[in-house]
C-alpha cells in the first residue's frame, strides 16, 4: 500500500468510529426493526455528545453549518419574490407608498429601464350591459355612421394596458420617462346572429414624463402630501376607416396627491390641432378636457371614482366607478373580480358623442 493510503485511512479513522463506519446508510435502511433502523442511523447521523450547537444564523440567513438550514430559513421566511409581491400588491400599504411603488418615484423603487409593467387596468368583462347601445354612430363630418340594428344590449369588453420605462433620473432627481400602449375593445360576444364582431377598438399610445415630488415641497399639512407631476402626450384612435374613424391627439399636464389610503389625481388635457378633416371635431365638447380620479385602498379592496367634465355643462362628461377585490383570499396580485359602472359620454371614441350607462363584471387579468 502507497504512503498516500496509510495517510488516507488514518483520516477516515479518526472521522468516523469503526462501527459507525460498518453501518453504511444502506446498511441502516435493510434493517427490519424500527428501533435498530433508527439507532443505525443515529449512529451514523447524531452529533458527538457535548459538541457545541450549531452557531445561530442570522435573520434570513443559513445556520454556520453549511448542510445544515435552520428551521425560521425552511419554514418561516418567505422568499424574495414572496417579499416583493406583499411588498407591492396594495395591501395594507398607504395610499402615497403605493404610488411610490407603481411609479418608482425613489431611488429605493427602482426597478430599471425597458421592464414591461401595467399600467391601466387589464380586464377581461363577460358580461357588459348598456342601456342605450349606439346602432347609429354619426359625427358632424360624417353624419351616415351605418345601421346596426341588429346590435345586443349586452356585450363583452376586454382591456390590455402596458407601460415600460425608457429612461431613468432624467433631467431631474429620479425623474423617469415612460412610454405606454392601452387597448379596448367591445365585443358583441353574445350576438351569434352576427357572427359576434368587435363592435369597437380603441388604440392608445403614449409618452409620459413623471416627476416626483420632494418631501419639504410636498409636505401639504393635514397629513396630506403632493407626490407628483407629469407631462405627457397622447394619440387615442379606433383604427376605422371613414365614416366611422374616430381619432384625436393631446397633451395633458397632470398631478396627484395622497392621504392615508386615499389618492386624488387630475389632468388637464389639451387638444392638438388635426392636419385634414377632423372626424370628431366636437369631441372635448362631449367627454371634457379634465379628468379627476379619487383612488381608494382599504386592505386589499380597491375603489375607483373617475369624473370627465370641461365644466361647461353638467349634462356632458362622464363618471365612471371601478371596484376589485382578490378571488383568491391572501393573493392580492392574482386574479381579482372587478366591477365597472359607466354613466355618461365617450366610454369608447366611437361613442364619444353618444350617452349610455352601462355596468361591465368580469375580472382584472394580470398585475406586474
Amino acid at each position: 500500500m502507497q504512503p498516500t493510503g496509510h495517510l488516507l485511512l488514518l483520516a477516515l479513522a479518526a472521522a468516523f468510529p469503526v462501527g459507525a463506519m460498518a453501518q453504511a446508510p444502506a446498511n441502516c435502511a435493510g434493517m427490519a426493526d424500527d428501533a435498530k433502523r433508527l439507532a443505525c442511523y443515529d449512529g451514523l447521523y447524531r452529533a458527538p455528545s457535548g459538541a457545541p450547537a450549531a452557531a445561530a444564523a442570522p435573520h434570513g440567513e443559513v445556520a454556520a453549518n453549511p448542510g445544515q438550514i435552520s428551521p425560521s430559513t425552511a419554514r418561516n421566511e418567505p422568499s424574495a419574490l414572496q417579499e416583493v409581491a406583499v411588498s407591492t400588491s396594495g395591501k395594507g400599504l398607504a395610499a402615497g407608498d403605493y404610488l411610490t411603488k407603481f411609479w418608482e418615484l425613489d431611488p429605493e423603487s427602482k426597478r430599471g429601464t425597458f421592464v414591461v409593467r401595467t399600467y391601466e387596468p387589464n380586464f377581461l368583462l363577460p358580461v357588459h350591459y348598456s342601456s342605450n347601445i349606439n346602432k347609429t354612430p354619426t359625427s358632424p363630418t360624417h353624419p351616415d355612421g351605418g345601421d346596426f340594428s341588429s346590435y345586443r344590449q349586452t356585450e363583452a369588453e376586454l382591456q390590455l394596458s402596458l407601460r415600460a420605462k425608457v429612461a431613468e433620473d432624467f433631467l431631474l432627481p429620479n425623474a423617469d420617462i415612460w412610454f405606454s400602449y392601452t387597448q379596448q375593445s367591445i365585443w358583441q360576444l353574445w350576438n351569434g346572429q352576427d357572427s359576434s364582431p368587435f363592435r369597437s377598438s380603441d388604440y392608445e399610445p403614449e409618452a409620459m414624463y413623471v416627476v416626483p415630488i420632494p418631501d419639504k415641497l410636498g409636505a401639504l399639512g393635514g397629513g396630506w402630501r403632493w407626490r407628483m407631476a407629469l407631462a405627457g402626450i397622447a394619440h387615442e384612435s379606433n383604427g376605422q376607416s371613414d365614416p366611422l374613424s374616430r381619432s384625436w391627439n393631446r397633451f395633458y399636464l397632470g398631478t396627484a396627491f395622497t392621504h392615508d389610503d386615499i389618492a386624488l389625481q387630475a389632468r388637464y388635457n389639451i387638444r392638438l390641432p388635426e392636419s385634414g378633416v377632423d372626424d370628431n371635431p366636437n369631441i372635448t365638447d362631449y367627454i371634457g378636457n379634465t379628468e379627476l380620479t379619487a383612488s381608494w385602498f382599504p386592505g386589499e379592496t380597491t375603489m375607483q371614482l373617475e369624473a370627465r367634465t370641461s365644466f361647461k355643462s353638467a349634462s356632458r362628461g362622464s363618471l365612471q366607478f371601478n371596484w376589485t377585490h382578490p378571488v383568491f383570499a391572501g393573493k392580492p396580485d392574482g386574479l381579482r373580480w372587478y366591477v365597472q359602472v359607466f354613466s355618461g359620454y365617450g366610454e369608447t371614441m366611437l361613442d364619444y358623442n353618444h350617452r349610455q350607462n352601462s355596468v361591465g363584471l368580469g375580472f382584472t387579468l394580470f398585475q406586474l
